[in-house]
């Protein structure tokens, strides 16, 4: 996998500790890359934090330099992030809501998707993502979903657009069965599944995903999502806006019967 062209600040910040520790104990860097296994530069790499520095590297340089756990445990400090940054404002309020409105246009919501649906968009990033941020982040997806069955005293609204339902992530017997956990999943007493048919005429809907929160101090939120880009509102002119236009696509949204009726013909053109 390809480096990311910025380096997380954890890499560098190990990777210096990890050479001030080595040479204040006199250990040249070739006898570190022998021990480890690796080449010089790949070391020389992951001091400078261009790249990632290993678990391996970590404890190996631990023993020869007798660090007594103080170079092994910047492990924990390297952990892939859970959720791209953007987004973290938006899960932290996700986690805290007493009520979550979710329109989207393209996929299936967050909070709806399977573990393989989930997995196939998230190893598809570009650019690409290692397996151990890959993992992570589809198990944080998954953890996330946990508050539709904890919770069930937190109301969850979802509006999908036809064309999410269409997309064929993963090939047809992925989304086969990504329908029918939606239609599943849409029968917790706290959760509403709705369509959006193409030709509607809801306008709205088409200028991208839109999602409302109520904190438990009843504050609304909203939250819009973009390539690279988030942005979680707490202004309440602009939250009174986005509102005003998710009301508009409930408007032309089937019923919850109807969109299980709808869910349920297109898995079986599958």
């Amino acid at each position: 996998m390809s480096t990311p062209k910025q380096n997380p600040m954890s890499w560098k910040y190990c990777g210096d500790q990890l050479k001030r520790w080595r040479e204040k104990a006199g250990v040249p860097r070739e006898e570190l890359s022998r021990a480890a296994s690796y080449d010089i530069e790949s070391v020389r790499s992951m001091e400078a934090g261009r790249r990632k520095p290993s678990l391996k590297l970590l404890q190996v340089a631990d023993e020869l330099c007798d660090a007594k756990g103080m170079i092994a445990g910047a492990a924990d400090f390297l952990a892939p992030e859970k959720f791209p940054s953007y987004s973290q404002g938006y899960t932290d309020a996700e986690a805290e809501a007493i009520a979550i409105q979710w329109y989207e246009g393209l996929l299936i919501p967050g909070l709806l998707q399977t573990e393989e649906y989930a997995h196939e968009l998230i190893s598809h990033s570009c650019p690409p993502l290692d397996d151990e941020t890959v993992d992570a982040r589809v198990t944080a997806r998954l953890q996330r979903q946990e508050k539709l069955h904890r919770s069930l005293t937190v109301m969850f609204g979802f509006i999908i657009y036809e064309a999410a339902l269409r997309s064929m992530v993963g090939g047809r017997a992925c989304m086969k069965r990504q329908l029918q956990y939606l239609l599943e999943v849409g029968k917790l007493r706290n959760v509403s599944v709705q369509v959006l048919p193409v030709g509607r005429g809801a306008y709205q809907g088409l200028g991208g995903s839109l999602i409302l929160l109520e904190s438990p101090e009843h504050e609304h939120l909203a939250y819009i999502e973009g390539q690279e880009t988030g942005v979680l509102y707490a202004d309440p002119d602009k939250v009174s806006i986005l509102a005003r236009r998710h009301a508009m696509i409930c408007q032309q949204a089937l019923s919850t019967e109807g969109s299980a009726e709808f869910i349920r013909k297109v898995a079986e053109e599958l």
